[in-house]
């Protein structure tokens, strides 16, 4: 028997609102409402808001807090300022990723770890599995937050203007800690490619804050055009671009793998791929014909040798064209390089280009 399916503390307003409902992560999520198009063009263009509350939490606080987040987070947090948000990994010793995650630095040794929802349970075991030796308290506060993702270029003026939240301070990657009347954080942070801002509150605040935006004309939108718009803008996907499999270096995330640190898991497995250079990446692709390209299609070589395969791709909204993100051999993952892509029976041609398709509009 399969186990029945989580609901965050919005869905009875996602199904009032006509949303196409379908599992996600353990959750029954809205993948839809007006569209997958008309949400991806109102993020673009103005704002959208997005229930994030499946996304799991954990506080991470103690003497050793700082020591132990750096132990199994692949950035490095020392000297994190408080109100820093840092982007990263939790790497398997061989080097493969067990997550990708934000960390909040909210204090002197006390964190607030982000995580995917499809890994929440494998991931707090993993932490809790290597706490041993380090003074810190782990606490999965999954259950306690929801969360909405308020984006696009009208989102600081619509926090403002229809929740009373004043977000012009706050830089890329910053956030604040609100406590009157409840606890709230709100960040500067997204995975659209645009401005915006998330916001983590009690069940109560988030239906309320949700149902303003509403009432307000904010576009609802689901998880069908968040997919879209972080592909647009390069972003990964923990089980597409990130995976067990794929290491930070074979995303192309190096940058957020910092092998300067004493140590960290997995910091050996990435160090010997740096020095040897990783046999596979993940590139960009577009295709030069009216084909879509989808995850797990096949890509050749121009003499037809399966050389990799597709891990996100879509006729994409803002820019009218067929593009894919794909893992390749290293060997044809310069810029230009010319390559196929099997769609069902036929094989057509493809480039490599930049992955990070859109430019994203990042205002701060």
């Amino acid at each position: 028997m399969s186990e029945e399916l989580k609901k965050t503390c919005l869905h009875d307003l996602h199904v009032g609102l006509g949303a196409l409902m379908n599992p996600f992560g353990g959750f029954d999520m809205p993948i839809q409402y007006a569209g997958i198009e008309e949400e991806h063009r109102a993020v673009r263009s103005a704002v959208g808001v997005f229930d994030v509350s499946h996304m799991g939490e954990v506080a991470v606080t103690g003497p050793d807090a700082t020591k132990f987040v750096n132990h199994i987070f692949t950035h490095d947090i020392r000297g994190l300022e408080q109100g820093k948000v840092i982007y990263g990994m939790m790497l398997y010793p061989e080097g493969g990723v067990v997550d990708d995650l934000l960390v909040y630095e909210r204090g002197d040794d006390d964190y607030f770890l982000v995580i995917n929802a499809s890994n929440i349970d494998k991931d707090v075991d993993w932490i809790n599995s290597h706490a041993e030796g380090y003074d810190v308290t782990i606490d999965n506060q999954s259950d306690m937050w929801a969360e909405l993702a308020v984006q696009g270029p009208d989102s600081e003026r619509t926090l403002r203007d229809v929740l009373g939240i004043d977000g012009s301070a706050l830089g890329f990657y910053t956030f604040e800690t609100l406590n009157s009347p409840d606890p709230l954080i709100v960040s500067r942070t997204g995975y659209t490619g645009e401005d915006g801002f998330e916001i983590y509150a009690s069940a109560d605040v988030i239906r309320r804050y949700w149902q303003k935006l509403i009432d307000a004309g904010v576009a609802p939108c689901g998880l069908g055009c968040r997919d879209t718009l972080r592909f647009e803008a390069g972003l990964p996907l923990y089980g597409d671009e990130l995976s067990a499999e794929i290491t930070p270096l074979e995303a192309g995330l190096g940058i957020f793998v910092k092998t300067d640190k004493d140590e960290f898991i997995g910091r050996e497995a990435i160090a010997a791929q740096k020095q040897e250079g990783p046999r596979r990446k993940i590139v960009g692709l577009e295709l030069k014909a009216q084909a879509i390209p989808r995850h797990g299609y096949e890509v050749l070589d121009s003499e037809g040798n399966v050389v990799g395969a597709v891990t996100t791709g879509y006729h994409s909204i803002s820019l009218d064209r067929n593009i894919a993100m794909a893992l390749v051999d290293a060997r044809l993952a310069s810029l230009g390089t010319e390559l196929q892509v099997r769609v069902r029976r036929k094989v057509f041609p493809a480039i490599v280009v930049k992955k990070r398709f859109y430019t994203p509009n990042y205002k701060k």
